[in-house]
């Protein structure tokens, strides 16, 4: 591509600053997407070079996972320089001709960024522990034993045991939410917000159009140190922190979920809107106040731009009517908020192991996240349907899993490398042996073997982008009507002159449904959906879908 092409490309992209809304994005794990080099790990050149094919896809922007320098404990989110491409992954000009050809076939590019935490090999954590006087000596959050040299509190770590780590130089502890070698950074000092978001500002003038704020509730801590409540048995239901896990015992009101967090976030967002058209999703890791901070970071306009929680990404089943609730409680407490919905990512068992599904199950599910209002974030080889993979302990690569084996196996099982052909060795993702293992049950999955039937879960995730992308309805329409009749859950979007109905049977029994008074059109015929109006009602399939429009 020329310079004078690419220069086009990205001024066509930036001038429409609301492009997040209603997008699709697809996250990249770097790590387990393609392996350019030969060291069985995925890097930039290799995303790059499967860059077409996931523009075949019809998705507006990608994530990738971290990437930054690292001495990957947890696989990069323990970042120890904000500016500086881990080697394994590439180098700077990798990632600017990554930017380039991926502005060039109209995708935007999300990078993760890691601003509550950072390893113990950054610099600034070097510096924070030699001394209590240095110049970075609070730029962590550090806190005196008790008399009787206990932690200052009883705040845990998602990883197990303690949140603090005694620090025998310091003769002090510090707080990592997370593992031990990830030091929780302490955003009260301003100094230490003026760095991030520098690093931030690196990052943007390099070209990315945003970010995905990792543990965006986590960014502070409270200034007192109060003891975190215990929560009730009943109401133990975290995602990311499993039943076997004490963390989950906890309210977290205080070691995260701090107001303070607003004023830092409109910060972040007056940076953005600097530039034309960047913008942001924020992950917001709580079972329990998920929603309702949703509602808090999107208000407005200058706050973050979406967020996503873990309501659908939690090991309960979406039937009809716990869909329902999660959607009436979104309009409550964030009205003018924007979520952005996803089935599985790369902390989380993949969806169709989760809630066990079928080819149906998982079509019904893919025309669901189409349907709604939000923008949507794909996982990477969730259009090939890829079930969650089975890691021998001696395999097990993530920390979490090795903490908890056997009664809960971590994340490698969603992070296991993507299947390219089943005529190479590795399933086309290297010519070396992968970091993780490759399931055989994955290879007929490949994208070659779905490119060869038309009628494959990757063509119908195609052809699903496709028809959202049709109606504006579904891409920034409101939501309303939102009901349940039996099995069946059904809603309205409306933009402009246009109403679209949308019914979802999530169930294995056929079920009636009586469409609203009015003259519909049946639509989505070549997504399976219902295609056979008696009067004004439909008999659906299990795991069938209707569709029309308001002529």
């Amino acid at each position: 591509m020329s310079m004078n092409a690419i220069a086009q490309s990205n001024a066509d992209l930036a001038g429409d600053k609301d492009w997040w809304r209603g997008s699709v994005i697809y996250q990249i794990y770097p790590r387990s997407f393609q392996d350019s080099s030969g060291d069985g790990v995925g890097d930039l050149k290799g995303i790059t070079q499967r860059l077409s094919y996931i523009a075949s896809l019809g998705v507006d922007a990608i994530w990738i996972s971290p990437f930054f320098k690292s001495p990957m404990k947890d696989f990069g989110y323990d970042v120890s320089d904000y500016y500086a491409i881990d080697p394994m992954f590439g180098t700077i000009d990798d990632f600017d001709r990554l930017i380039d050809k991926a502005h060039g076939l109209g995708i935007r590019v999300i990078i993760d960024q890691v601003l509550s935490h950072t390893s113990d090999q950054h610099p600034w954590f070097v510096e924070s522990k030699a001394s209590q006087t240095n110049p970075k000596s609070d730029w962590f959050v550090w806190a005196d034993a008790k008399p009787d040299g206990t932690a200052p509190n009883n705040w845990l770590s998602i990883f197990g045991g303690s949140a603090w780590q005694w620090d025998a130089g310091r003769e002090q502890y510090y707080l990592h939410n997370f593992l031990t070698c990830q030091p929780d950074l302490n955003l009260h000092n301003t100094d230490v917000q003026d760095a991030l978001l520098d690093s931030v500002r690196f990052w943007l003038d390099r070209g990315v159009d945003g970010f995905r704020l990792d543990t965006v509730n986590f960014y502070f801590a409270d200034q007192q140190l109060r003891d975190n409540p215990a929560l009730p048995k009943e109401q133990r239901n975290s995602t990311l922190a499993p039943s076997v896990n004490p963390y989950n015992h906890q309210k977290h009101i205080y070691s995260k979920n701090r107001p303070e967090n607003l004023g830092f976030l409109q910060r972040f967002r007056a940076l953005l809107d600097e530039y034309p058209a960047a913008t942001s999703v924020g992950e917001i890791g709580d079972a329990q106040y998920g929603m309702e901070l949703m509602g808090e970071y999107t208000k407005g306009s200058d706050r973050v731009h979406m967020c996503y929680t873990f309501e659908f990404l939690s090991t309960e089943s979406l039937n009809a009517e716990r869909i329902k609730s999660v959607l009436e409680k979104l309009t409550v407490v964030a009205p003018d908020g924007w979520a952005c919905w996803a089935l599985t990512n790369h902390d989380i068992k993949r969806h169709t192991t989760r809630w066990n599904l079928d080819e149906q199950g998982r079509r019904l599910y893919t025309l669901l996240m189409m349907c709604l209002r939000g923008s949507v974030c794909l996982y990477q080889g969730e259009e090939l349907g890829l079930p969650e993979a089975d890691i021998a302990f001696e395999d097990i690569q993530d920390p979490y899993g090795i903490e908890f084996w056997p009664e809960y196996k971590g994340r490698d099982g969603c992070r296991t490398p993507m299947v390219w052909n089943t005529s190479q060795n590795h399933g086309g993702f290297s010519v070396s042996k992968p970091w993780l293992p490759i399931p055989d049950e994955h290879l007929p999955l490949s994208v070659s073997e779905q490119e060869l039937n038309s009628d494959s879960l990757l063509n119908f995730y195609r052809a699903a982008m496709a028809f959202r992308k049709k109606y504006p309805a579904l891409i920034v329409g409101e939501q309303s009507q939102i009901a349940v009749t039996e099995n069946i859950l059904a809603f309205e979007r409306t933009s402009d002159n246009s109403t679209l109905y949308c019914a979802f049977n999530i169930s294995s029994e056929e079920s009636v449904l009586g469409l609203p008074d009015g003259d519909w059109e049946l639509l989505g015929g070549q997504l399976g959906a219902c295609t056979e109006l008696k009067g004004n009602k439909v008999v659906l399939a299990p795991n069938q879908v209707l569709l029309a429009e308001k002529r």
